[in-house]
């Protein structure tokens, strides 16, 4: 097998290697074996066309041609002619394709059913990097840069994937790509000829190829791969890395101690409650006398920047057996203990353990760690919950609003972290606040007022689709759109929170789910949820629940008082204008139960359910891969392009007269090119000779490359003034001495700019002026004459 033949075979499995990657995302995965095919005779054209040989330009085309051709064939043989050529009907059906793939992407949970669309847009994307990866490495001969498209594909998957195995992903392909240089380089060495090849085992027997530098480099690149994969499994400092299967950052030290550092775990909340497949994630089983008011909470999330919520860095330590008293709860507030047993699906991976607050007790299997002040458990060297059963001993604390309104000040260090808000903020939160809760006598009542505001008098809708924006102004948007779902809510009353100086932080986990008939309660996808916890002294962090249509409203927040200035929920809002308006408020009949099962009208029920963007289009997120791609490309382009261009010019030449002379003008051309890269412009005015001595006395060269230059000049004298040119030898070893020298005598600053900014690179512009003036002259040629020649009739 031929060295380019076996670089097309590499490059081929390189891509599907890398391919593996989407397996986790979409089911079943049958769509990898028709991948498969289909690159592999992408990959046969490919070799084929070199073989015959096309141009390489021709050879991109042809594989790009069959490409489409397979894709009709198998995706849209209806609309094209005969069932093979694509036409006009042909790319529309593709575009609606892509457009369904889209929504089914935004619509199902991973792993996604294989949809035609979905199964175009994967099948699709792997025989679009494929082709890239074969131009790359195998028809321009460069392997290095088809890292790039594999790392696009590797990216997108790792990054949608959150399974125990992406691992496993990573090394297959990493794999891939060492597999691509390798074969890369043993095709280059083997154009060496024998220099670094071993001696064959066998007395006698022939030498080897050039292997001894491929076995090196098999073992550099596997161990890099095992240094990879294990230094983060044998260094407990290393937080987040490559097999940090929690995708929490959770340090991984010995004995109880150890640090969390998790990401923001909102990423999927929005995709969860905008699925149409509702599926199943935990049963619940409870002795609570309410269980349809039981939230399940996964974490919490205290690190406010402006910009969003997210958890802070906390200290963890071993489950203890019983939990301790939780934060700022006083004996003087009443409590009954819950017990709860709770199974999550097989197919749910979460990192964070969902229990109702406060735990008093956890009993599970596996390896998790307690966070004290949130009060959550995560899980420890890969450990989920991924078809964990286990039991749950809570309180159901039961404040009155009269402890609420009377709690006294928390402590300064508390009150300190969490009312703390970043200077970006802007200011129309904490002046919004200010208004919501005008006149209010306690944090209690300007908490219920902020609850109402939002829930209630406010006319904010729930909306899934929407999109408020990102940064620092995204809680100002929404408070200015209304309308938003579960995050901006909590994001937005936590924060308003802060400014009155109450301690406020957002928790992250399950609403209240569906009682079954057998007394368990299915708790969905849909149900996933977000809520405020604001801190009162005496009580605790008390949860508040300021979205409309969703939870249920904790009943400490409805006084019985008469004359209180708290809002009563069976009552109208006395701040609710009677004006017609485009949100009406909910009905005083409407119970949060029903509220919760969807029966009431609500102004939700337009905005969730009619816009059906569940993201970017196909095709701009085509153009993002493609400007990922142009980004670390575009800059490497003039090295690219001088290494094709020497690569041409200092190749072999055929032996006829008209090629000996092409060869030793392109050899002179590269010359002059090369010194004008390291500072040394060319002067066409002078003749050969006299360049080569300009050349030797600016650059001060030894005499081997003084000698060098000079062998090249007179050789294209002879070609260009003897009538018979002798040919010369060794004419392209002649330039690469004199780079050498030069590169040997120039400093870091000279080197680097003549590598990666050559001046001769500039030869392009001039060659796409020059071909643009052409090409207008050409046309002003063929212009039919407007005008009849003077003195001519008609």
């Amino acid at each position: 097998m031929s060295g380019r033949a076996r670089l097309a075979l590499t490059a081929a499995a390189a891509t599907l290697m890398a391919s593996c990657a989407l397996l986790p995302l979409v089911s079943p995965r049958t769509w990898l074996l028709q991948a498969a095919f289909l690159v592999v005779i992408q990959t046969g054209v490919g070799a084929a066309a070199r073989r015959v040989p096309l141009a390489r330009p021709l050879t991109v085309a042809a594989q790009a041609l069959v490409s489409l051709l397979t894709l009709t064939l198998v995706f849209a043989r209806s609309h094209a002619v005969l069932g093979l050529i694509p036409g006009p009907g042909t790319f529309r059906y593709f575009a609606d394709l892509l457009q369904q793939g889209s929504e089914d992407v935004s619509r199902y949970a991973i792993p996604a059913p294989l949809s035609d669309g979905i199964r175009l847009m994967v099948v699709g994307g792997v025989l679009i990097v494929g082709l890239i990866v074969d131009t790359l490495a195998v028809t321009f001969r460069s392997a290095a840069p088809a890292g790039l498209p594999l790392l696009a594909l590797y990216s997108v998957a790792a990054g949608l994937s959150d399974g125990p195995y992406d691992w496993l992903w990573f090394l297959v392909a990493a794999a891939g790509y060492l597999m691509l240089l390798l074969a890369e380089g043993r095709d280059r060495l083997s154009q060496w000829g024998r220099v670094f090849g071993g001696v064959s085992r066998s007395p006698g027997g022939p030498e080897l190829g050039a292997v001894a530098p491929v076995r090196t480099g098999r073992r550099i690149g596997f161990a890099v791969l095992g240094v990879a994969l294990f230094v983060p499994l044998a260094m407990p400092s290393i937080e987040g890395g490559l097999l940090d299967g929690t995708g929490a950052g959770v340090g991984v030290g010995s004995g109880n101690g150890g640090t969390i550092s998790a990401v923001n775990p909102l990423v999927s909340l929005r995709d969860s409650l905008n699925v149409d497949e509702d599926r199943q994630v935990l049963s619940v089983r409870t002795n609570s006398d309410d269980p349809t008011d039981m939230y399940l909470r996964i974490v919490s999330l205290d690190d406010f920047d402006g910009t969003t919520w997210k958890p802070a860095q906390r200290h963890i330590t071993g489950v203890p057996g019983k939990f301790p008293t939780p934060a700022g709860l006083s004996g003087d507030v009443k409590r009954a203990t819950v017990r709860t047993t709770i199974s999550a699906a097989d197919w749910y991976a979460q990192d964070w353990l969902p229990m109702p607050y406060p735990p008093s007790g956890v009993r599970v299997a596996g390896t998790w760690r307690y966070e004290p002040v949130g009060m959550t458990l995560v899980g420890d060297h890969g450990q989920n919950t991924r078809g964990e059963t286990y039991q749950v001993t809570s309180l159901d604390v039961q404040p009155t609003a009269e402890q609420l309104a009377s709690a006294p000040e928390p402590a300064a260090a508390l009150r300190k972290e969490y009312t703390k808000v970043p200077s970006s903020l802007p200011s129309v939160v904490a002046r919004t606040a200010r208004q919501v809760t005008a006149g209010s006598s306690s944090h209690y009542e300007q908490a219920v007022k902020l609850q109402d505001y939002f829930a209630v008098t406010g006319g904010f809708q729930y909306d899934t689709q929407v999109a408020v924006g990102r940064g620092e102004g995204a809680i100002a948007n929404f408070l200015k759109q209304k309308r938003g779902f579960c995050v901006h809510f909590s994001f937005a009353m936590a924060a308003m929170a802060r400014t009155l100086g109450i301690p406020a932080r957002v928790a992250v986990g399950f609403a209240p789910g569906t009682p079954q008939a057998d007394g368990s309660v299915s708790v969905g996808l849909k149900d996933a949820h977000a809520w405020p916890e604001l801190y009162f002294e005496g009580v605790g962090w008390t949860r508040f629940e300021p979205t409309p249509t969703r939870g249920t409203a904790p009943s400490y927040t409805v006084s019985d008082t008469p004359g209180s200035s708290v809002p009563n929920e069976a009552l109208p809002s006395t701040n609710t204008s009677t004006a017609p308006s485009a949100s009406a408020s909910e009905s005083a009949g409407c119970t949060p139960q029903l509220r919760k099962q969807g029966i009431c009208e609500s102004p939700s029920a337009v905005g969730t359910v009619q816009q059906s963007d569940g993201g970017p289009p196909w095709w701009q997120l085509a153009l993002w891969a493609l400007a990922g791609l142009a980004v670390p490309v575009v800059p490497l382009s003039p090295m690219l392009y001088r290494k094709r261009v020497r690569a041409r010019r200092l190749g072999a030449h055929d032996r006829t007269p008209g090629g000996v002379a092409a060869h030793t003008l392109a050899v002179w051309q590269e010359l002059t090119d090369t010194v004008w890269d390291f500072g040394i412009p060319p002067d066409d005015s002078q003749t050969p000779r006299g360049t080569a001595a300009r050349i030797v006395l600016l650059g001060r060269l030894d005499p081997d490359a003084e000698a060098s230059v000079h062998r090249v000049a007179d050789a294209v004298e002879q070609v260009l003034y003897a009538p018979r040119p002798r040919p010369a030898a060794g004419l392209a070893d002649d330039v690469r001495r004199v780079t050498a020298a030069f590169s040997d005598s120039a400093g870091v600053p000279s080197r680097l700019r003549a590598l990666f900014a050559p001046r001769s690179a500039v030869r392009v512009l001039w060659a796409a002026s020059a071909g643009w003036a052409g090409l207008r002259e050409r046309a002003r040629a063929v212009r039919p004459t407007l005008r009849k020649p003077s003195g001519q009739e008609g």
